[in-house]
């Protein structure tokens, strides 16, 4: 009887380690909280493009990557247009730095 006690609370304890292991929080995964604040970013962002009549908002996609981190990419219609997206996004707050993957296509 003391055997199989000891088994079975071998057994149940390689199960919850196994359990825990599979529940842990990779390095890269983001938070709720920060995944909110990455969507208000990205949303103002996106606003703030849609109202600027310098930028197509339609072929800009805006991604907050990291806590403050901002990427665009799609297309511009000058190197203007690039760069005026940059400073929109480095406008918002929240934005810590922007990463600009525009390709400009006249």
């Amino acid at each position: 009887m003391n055997m199989l006690r000891t088994v079975s609370i071998a057994i149940f304890s390689v199960a919850t380690l196994a359990f825990v292991a599979g529940c842990s929080v990779a390095r890269n995964q983001e938070t709720v909280g920060q995944y909110v604040d990455g969507s208000a970013v990205t949303a103002q962002v996106k606003a703030k493009l849609a109202e600027d009549k310098r930028t197509s908002a339609l072929n800009i996609n805006v991604k907050t990557i990291d806590a403050g981190v901002v990427q665009l990419s799609g297309f511009a219609k000058s190197q203007q247009e690039k760069d005026v997206a940059t400073q929109i996004a480095r406008s918002v707050k929240g934005v810590s730095s922007v990463h600009n993957n525009l390709i400009v296509k006249p």
